[in-house]
């Protein structure tokens, strides 16, 4: 009897079914998360609600740092191209947040025109006024770069003297910690605005002066829950010798250590980015290979996107679920009639124990909870009486978009990257050194010797063979046993001898001719030499002899 109530019930409990990571991400936001905002005003506490652009836009980087430190250099560093409204100089030069994206005609979008056009992730930037907006544009360009990503550009922070002159001018208006130095607008906030939004936040530094003024360090503090997205390049540090360069970084991980608070020790590259000649080129090599770990930590970002979005979705579910236990907590402890402001006074004053008994009472990590003083400030503009009561069903749909949905959409997220296996940013600086003999280690390790007629390992063959000799080699040939007892000379792991083994038994028969034991004493010696092993053994590496084998 009434078993159609239970079929029901069940079919209410099953996961969505979507085309694409993109619609199913809206789909469960507009569904099943914005309610629950709404009704507790979410967005007036923490960040406007999100729009169809935030989840299809492409993937963004924003570059934060001093002024003077590369910020603007660093971009057309990757583009190999100028960019509208560039400016670059000593001085404080870029005054604006450029976004630089992708167009088919090369031009600059004001901000308060950026604002209106619903193709763009920018529409809810309009909260912070004319103040930020005419500090706003987008610069448009055609560039293959930009096809698969769009970077931010943002003001140079200034240090702390030049800070404070700038606050105390009659005309500035820059009256708080938090007023960028260009306009009057909170650029802390703007900042965090962009950092719930993009993929990857570059923080630069410059290696020649290092300085992270009171300021800088409270733009730091402010991308807080996102240090999953920051990454770290020292720049200019062709301008200082091996030796201070070394106390520069260690100076830097010590202050960084300070303020960004993670139990990891945050990923530093340290490189010259801009086409100019190395003034000390002693680092050339650190500087190629740090240059290939930033850049290919770029071009994962496309094939990344859906999942950064997905950790975004629900980083932001779980902060929207504390936040309405936080506002329904002050309804249901405000009084209907009398001593209406003196309780909220004294709600506002004690939130901290709040926090505490929400915490208890439904088992949330403190680290999901908001900041405490910025609440506080929040509060007091609030009517607390018009707060809402504890909605269940609400709650209910966002655990249930956490418990289930999610985990149909994770399936398709790596559909999708199976089917997009090579969606990474191309162009630019990206494909300078992809070619040729400027790829970064060509020549080198098991490279060396790739564009030369004569076998490479020729050159110390005779030494090789002296060893060869002692083996006792039967028909032409050691066992495998007799080369084990000299390669464990190397004293390299049996996991990497063993490689080489595979790598230099190239008739696979269990035993080294004079050419493949001298191939890998070679290969021995690469590694050795800090170099990788290749996965397969490149060709100008075959011993002549076996050529036409392994064809």
């Amino acid at each position: 009897m009434f078993s159609w109530l239970g079929t029901d019930d069940r079919r209410k409990k099953e996961p969505e079914v979507f085309q694409t990571v993109s619609d199913g991400l809206k789909k469960l936001y507009k569904t099943k998360l914005l309610p629950l905002e709404e009704t507790y005003k979410f967005h007036e506490f923490h960040s406007p609600a999100l729009e169809d652009a935030d989840f299809d836009n492409k993937p963004m980087v924003l570059l934060v740092g001093q002024y003077s430190t590369g910020k603007t250099s660093f971009i057309r560093y990757l583009l190999e191209q100028d960019f509208p409204g560039m400016r670059i100089g000593p001085e404080p030069t870029t005054d604006s947040f450029i976004a630089v994206m992708h167009g088919d005609i090369e031009g600059v979008i004001p901000g308060n025109a950026l604002v209106v056009d619903p193709k763009k992730p920018f529409r809810k930037l309009n909260a912070f006024g004319n103040a930020f907006l005419n500090r706003f544009v987008c610069a448009q360009l055609p560039n293959p770069v930009l096809e698969s990503i769009s970077v931010i550009d943002t003001p140079g922070i200034l240090s702390g003297e030049k800070q404070r002159i700038s606050r105390e001018e009659d005309l500035s208006g820059y009256s708080c910690l938090r007023r960028c130095p260009y306009g009057g607008y909170d650029f802390a906030a703007v900042l965090e605005w962009f950092a719930e939004r993009v993929d990857r936040i570059i923080l630069l530094f410059d290696a020649h002066k290092l300085d992270i003024s009171d300021e800088f360090s409270e733009v730091i503090k402010a991308l807080k829950n996102h240090e999953d997205k920051i990454r770290v390049v020292l720049n200019k540090a062709d301008q200082i010798e091996t030796q201070q360069l070394m106390r520069v970084y260690g100076a830097l991980m010590w202050s960084l250590g300070k303020i960004v608070n993670t139990p990891e020790v945050i990923r530093v590259y340290i490189g010259s980015f801009w086409s100019h000649p190395l003034l000390i080129p002693d680092n050339r090599k650190l500087f190629e290979a740090e240059e290939q770990d930033l850049f290919k930590d770029i071009q994962s970002l496309p094939r990344n996107a859906a999942l950064r979005k997905l950790n975004d979705l629900i980083k932001r579910a779980r902060l929207a679920k504390v936040h309405a236990y936080i506002i329904s907590s002050l309804k249901k402890e405000m009084p209907s009639v009398f001593g209406k402001e003196n309780k909220k006074k004294e709600l506002i004053g004690t939130l901290g124990d709040i926090y505490k008994r929400i915490e208890r009472e439904h088992q949330i990590s403190p680290g999901d909870f908001p900041n405490l003083k910025k609440m506080q400030d929040q509060l007091q503009a609030q009517d607390l009486t018009r707060f809402q009561p504890l909605k269940p069903k609400l709650l209910e749909a966002v655990d249930d978009m956490l418990a289930n949905d999610i985990a149909s959409l994770m399936v398709l997220v790596r559909q999708e990257e199976t089917q997009h296996p090579n969606s990474a940013v191309k162009g630019g600086a990206f494909d300078g050194t992809l070619n040729g003999p400027f790829g970064h280690g060509y020549g080198e390790g098991a490279g060396e010797g790739i564009d030369e007629a004569e076998w490479v390992v020729a050159r110390d063959k005779p030494a090789y063979d002296e060893i060869f000799y002692t083996l006792s080699p039967v028909n032409g040939k050691v066992s495998g046993a007799n080369a084990k007892k000299e390669m464990v000379k190397s004293k390299l792991p049996n996991t990497v001898l063993g490689k080489i083994w595979k790598l230099a038994d190239i008739d696979k028969d269990g035993m080294l001719d004079d050419e493949e034991f001298a191939l890998a004493n070679h290969l021995i010696k690469v590694k050795l030499e800090g170099h990788e092993l290749p996965s397969e053994l490149p060709a100008h590496l075959i011993p002549p002899s076996k050529r036409k084998l392994s064809e």
